[in-house]
């Protein structure tokens, strides 16, 4: 069973390598981008299954195949957020959330060992890229949005969102924290929030608060393995990065 890596992070690759070698699949091949895979393929034997990382350091990966007619099984990698790929799962061998699990990889390859065992020919679980680049690519290329409007008396009051320093929840309403230090009631709720704002600028710390990373003053350990945040113009707010989110925590802000 011929495999290869496309991604465009050496050290990211070398460990994937790794963690496939100790479940007995083998990488022949590691390619780092979407030129760099095109010329490969165009003059190597396509292997069984890919492991392909979506957004690449010269483009998209899909570009690859609109080149190179591939025939291959593909396991995305990639560092977008679950709720951009619900869609295209079904569609797929699996995909990979980074950092990669070691418990998802071997699901992942086991569900694939399972496909390839059952077709006759690695070409019947192949993909179908025109459907994915439409389920996948449109998401990651939508607009999130960046304007909030709350109730000021009989007024409206426009909240750009690069002026939120946080969201937060309190006595089942929701509230938008901003750099001028004034909080204001909104109309939604965090979990709508979760699918509107930019994930680069946003994230969700708890249940309770998202912060916005240009805001953020300073980052101390707490109790628990616990991280307290304070902002810059909201210091009364206690901020704490929920233990399950810590390790996410850093790497967003990376």
């Amino acid at each position: 069973m011929k495999t290869i890596i496309i991604e465009d992070e050496k050290p990211a690759a070398r460990r994937l390598g790794r963690m496939l070698d100790s479940l007995d699949l083998t990488v022949s091949t590691m390619l780092h981008s979407v030129e760099e895979a095109i010329d490969w393929f165009q003059t190597n034997e396509h292997p069984d299954l890919i492991f392909l990382d979506i957004q690449l350091s010269d483009g998209l990966s899909f570009e690859i195949f609109d080149v190179i007619e591939v025939h291959s099984a593909i396991i995305f990698t990639t560092a977008f957020d679950e709720y951009a790929l619900k869609a295209f799962k079904l569609n797929s061998i699996d995909y990979l959330l980074k950092p990669i699990d070691d418990e998802d990889l071997e699901q992942a390859v086991n569900k694939y060992r399972k496909l390839f065992k059952s077709a006759n020919e690695p070409s019947k679980i192949a993909l179908d890229f025109e459907d994915i680049k439409k389920l996948l690519v449109n998401p990651l290329e939508r607009e999130y949005k960046k304007r909030f409007t709350a109730k000021v008396g009989q007024h409206l009051k426009i909240i750009n969102a690069e002026d939120v320093e946080s969201f937060y929840s309190e006595n089942k309403g929701t509230y938008a924290a901003t750099k001028d230090g004034r909080n204001y009631l909104l109309d939604t709720t965090l979990e709508q929030l979760e699918e509107e704002l930019k994930p680069q600028m946003f994230f969700r710390v708890s249940r309770k608060f998202f912060v916005n990373i240009d805001h953020i003053k300073d980052i101390v350990s707490y109790t628990n393995s616990r991280l307290q945040i304070k902002l810059k113009n909201n210091p009364d707010h206690e901020i704490i990065v929920s233990r399950e989110k810590v390790k996410d925590f850093k790497l967003w802000l990376e």
